[in-house]
């Protein structure tokens, strides 16, 4: 079993999706909103797969809470999604995204001998239960396995054993995980691109496949999108670029 780390920010309005604020694509309410949807909808696609989830939470000093402790808002935000009372909920230990993912996925390996080990981006929210079994089959015989993102990213890194973390998730994080696996002499497998919303870019990719999913009733992320039907946004083309828009 592949023990899934979700690197979760507490839903804090104002402290999450904030380039989406920034361009006026969403208010912070709003983007508190979306993120707790994507959130909850990868927990749940995790939960229902055949992985352990794991809800790796940043610690209180290095976020911004005013509603209580990070760990009490990222449980509330899995209310009525998981067993919350089964699923583990641990403190990410880092400075940084490279330092808070290897400390965990080399505490899962090393320390607690778990077989293989997993990070994903809460904004991952079209990564599916297929996606998580998928990647667990994958490791069996591979090093590391990757989820890659648009822009560079990655949504799921999947690993049988550690790596050199240090700086291992700098953009382009897809390509510099790779070369710290071949480094390491580990062989790597992908995932199909799963895109990540976190970025004013981003919207137009998931905007536009949910709601083409939706039309040709295939398997959606409930809450993500139902969250962005509530916020109107819709794909035009604008002189040949695929835009956004809202009313």
């Amino acid at each position: 079993m592949t023990t899934v780390a979700v690197m979760a920010e507490p839903p804090e309005s104002g402290a999450v999706l904030t380039d989406l604020v920034e361009h006026d694509r969403l208010t912070p309410d709003e983007a508190s909103e979306l993120y707790a949807g994507m959130f909850a909808d990868v927990c749940e696609a995790i939960d229902g797969s055949g992985a352990e989830l794991l809800v790796n939470y940043r610690a209180d000093e290095q976020v911004s809470s005013e509603d209580g402790t990070s760990e009490r808002e990222v449980r509330s935000a899995l209310d009525g999604v998981v067993d919350t009372d089964e699923v583990r909920f641990e403190v990410q230990v880092g400075s940084t995204e490279s330092a808070r993912a290897g400390n965990t996925i080399t505490h899962l390996l090393e320390r607690e001998g778990v077989r293989t080990a997993a990070v994903v981006r809460p904004t991952a929210a079209l990564l599916g239960r297929q996606h998580i079994d998928t990647a667990a089959m994958k490791l069996r015989s591979n090093g590391v396995v990757l989820g890659p993102s648009t822009a560079g990213r990655v949504s799921y890194a999947g690993f049988a054993e550690p790596i050199d973390f240090e700086d291992a998730f700098q953009t382009p994080t897809v390509e510099t995980l790779v070369q710290r696996a071949t480094d390491a002499g580990l062989a790597v497998d992908f995932l199909q691109t799963i895109p990540v919303v976190e970025r004013d870019a981003d919207l137009s990719t998931v905007v536009s496949l949910l709601r083409a999913r939706s039309r040709a009733d295939r398997l959606v992320p409930t809450r993500t999108t139902a969250a962005l039907d509530e916020f109107g946004f819709e794909v035009v083309d604008r002189d040949g670029t695929a835009t956004v828009v809202r009313p």
